[in-house]
């Protein structure tokens, strides 16, 4: 089962969305001292599919899904979703802008870590009724749907699951004379194979890679870690980092020995998210710590497990993004169809699942296309081992340039010096204000 530790305050929330700098006074015009969330509406347990025209907004991320799924939707309803993909930089602020003046779209998805805080701000309609009504609800990913959860009020449902996966590639594997079939189990070998695939000595061939200054790529990758030996990133309450421990520690040891080996793509140093995938997705690095979600486009044969921890176990950071109906929307029945639909069988299998993208519901994860392709079940196997942390000030404490996580993971990998403990305590001092 999926775990979800989170921290309520409206207090929080507020300062966690101020301290993005993207809400700035979007936010402020909408609610002062931080808005409840938006009342529930009666729109029926199908809603409604009547020629209405619906708008929908997501982050680039996620484009391929996003068109996938509003284009099934549109061939087969007269109700028709008009998308906008917005480039992932802009969309915070974008959202700020438009939930200040009024303006949000009906539909609008939002990165999972972002979604507590937009909850609390009440951006979402309250759709507690519709999603009770769901006769396969206990099989819904239950991360998002906690993600979007205030005060025993739903407010989202899963659109798309991003989780993070080991990834190794298989003719790198062979000709370093390692089992193509088998990846690692543990840290120590993930970093031997590492190791394996530089000794290649191929030109513009490394072993790893990572983004050494992105900390939303390091959350989604080096989290499962921590969890795959049995230990937390975060206090249950989500305002005490836990990052200091002995699991996470190893954890910073090995990836120290990576750099200091020449084994890590170099530009991993200065990588901030944008190109952090291209080197693995070239096929110029052996193994890598992944999004699910790019498998269908990763263009080699690729072997896909969990990512382990220490000693062993595996793990994923159960991602991606949550979609809702906006506070502004007019239209909430029609966008509940679209919803309501989204969860069906039919948009899950026939166009998720034959995508190669993971499933929001558990009941449909080993369905007639993952049985095709063995890696998809490994995934979907994984996903039951994740985790999403859900912290109000995540985005301070980790995803934020410059944030107090990247300086625990940049002092320790790459500069060496003894600051764990203390900067562990910056996290915890920004999870705390």
């Amino acid at each position: 089962m999926t775990n979800v530790r989170r921290s309520r305050t409206a207090v929080r929330a507020l300062a966690a969305i101020a301290a993005t700098g993207a809400l700035v006074g979007g936010l402020a015009a909408c609610s002062g001292t931080g808005a409840a969330p938006a009342p529930s509406v009666s729109i029926g347990p199908d809603g409604a599919d009547d020629g209405s025209t619906l708008t929908l907004w997501t982050r680039a991320p996620l484009e391929k899904q996003a068109k996938l799924l509003v284009e099934a939707y549109n061939d087969s309803h007269e109700n028709q979703v008009e998308l906008t993909v917005v480039p992932n930089d802009d969309y915070v602020a974008k959202v700020g802008a438009a939930a200040g003046s009024g303006g949000l779209p009906d539909l609008f998805a939002a990165d999972i870590v972002y979604v507590p805080n937009w909850v609390e701000q009440g951006l979402f309609q309250d759709i507690s009724s519709q999603i009770d009504g769901l006769d396969f609800k206990d099989e819904i990913n239950k991360g998002h749907l906690a993600a979007g959860t205030s005060d025993g009020k739903e407010h989202v449902l899963p659109f798309v699951l991003d989780l993070s996966m080991l990834f190794w590639n298989k003719e790198l594997f062979a000709e370093a004379g390692l089992d193509p079939e088998k990846g690692p189990t543990t840290l120590a070998e993930y970093a031997e194979d590492a190791k394996a695939i530089q000794a290649l000595g191929k030109d513009g061939v490394y072993g790893t890679a990572t983004g050494l200054n992105c900390g939303g790529c390091l959350v989604f990758t080096w989290f499962p870690g921590v969890w795959a030996a049995g230990d937390q990133v975060m206090s249950d309450d989500g305002t005490e980092s836990l990052l200091n421990g002995d699991s996470a520690q190893e954890m910073y040891a090995m990836w120290k020995d990576l750099w200091d080996s020449g084994a890590v793509l170099p530009s991993s140093k200065d990588e901030a998210g944008p190109t952090w995938t291209a080197g693995f997705t070239e096929g110029n690095v052996g193994l890598m710590f992944y999004p699910a979600t790019l498998l269908s486009s990763t263009p080699f044969e690729a072997g896909v497990a969990g990512i382990p921890g220490p000693d062993g176990g595996e793990s994923t950071f159960v991602g991606g993004d949550g979609i809702g109906i906006s506070k502004d929307s007019k239209k909430a029945a029609q966008a509940w169809n679209f919803l309501s639909w989204m969860m069906s069988e039919d948009a899950q299998v026939e166009v998720l699942a034959k995508n190669k993208d993971v499933v929001s519901r558990a009941d449909l994860a080993n369905n007639k296309y993952a049985a095709e392709d063995p890696r998809l079940v490994t995934i979907n196997e994984v996903a039951g081992k994740g985790d999403t942390p859900v912290a109000l000030n995540f985005q301070q404490a980790f995803n934020a340039p410059g944030s107090p996580w990247l300086t625990l993971v940049r002092n320790a990998v790459l500069e060496g010096t003894d600051t764990v403990d203390a900067d562990n305590d910056g996290i915890t001092d920004i999870l705390q204000q």
